[in-house]
């Protein structure tokens, strides 16, 4: 399941940039191939850290994982020529993806995943005191 789609990449990251990042055979034309490859690795990226603390696929899909994707799709798109800001976006998103599997940040109630710890429940049977009361008080 793709968190960011090939059209919210050009709504947030515009035209101009893709085509740069992802060159197509001609001239003006964005390679959408490997836009589509960096979704997937950001994808992939994504569901590493968020399924240890939730059950995959989300639905619904919280808005938060679509900004986090787009920003590494970004990242990957710049292979080892990134800029600064490019740079920093992407560690702020693992930074926030390593906050969610930790328990730290949460996305939200999400069906079939518990939101409170279990705790161990303390049963006591009849007869099976550890201490007993003396006829004159206290325990024995």
């Amino acid at each position: 399941m793709a968190y960011v789609t090939f059209a919210d990449m050009i709504r947030r990251f515009g035209t101009t940039e893709l085509e740069q990042r992802a060159p197509g055979a001609e001239l003006g034309v964005i390679d959408v191939e490997r836009v589509q490859g960096a979704i997937g690795e950001a994808v992939a990226e994504i569901d590493g850290y968020v399924g240890t603390r939730y059950p995959l696929p989300l639905t619904p899909v919280p808005a938060l994982l679509g900004r986090l994707a787009g920003d590494i799709a970004r990242y990957r798109l710049y292979d080892d020529a990134s800029s600064e800001e490019v740079r920093k976006r992407y560690e702020d998103a693992v930074r926030l993806l390593r906050g969610i599997a930790d328990g730290q940040v949460s996305l939200g109630e999400r069906p079939g995943t518990p939101t409170t710890p279990h705790l161990a429940q303390v049963v006591q049977q009849p007869g099976n005191a550890l201490f007993k009361r003396r006829p004159g008080g206290g325990l024995r």
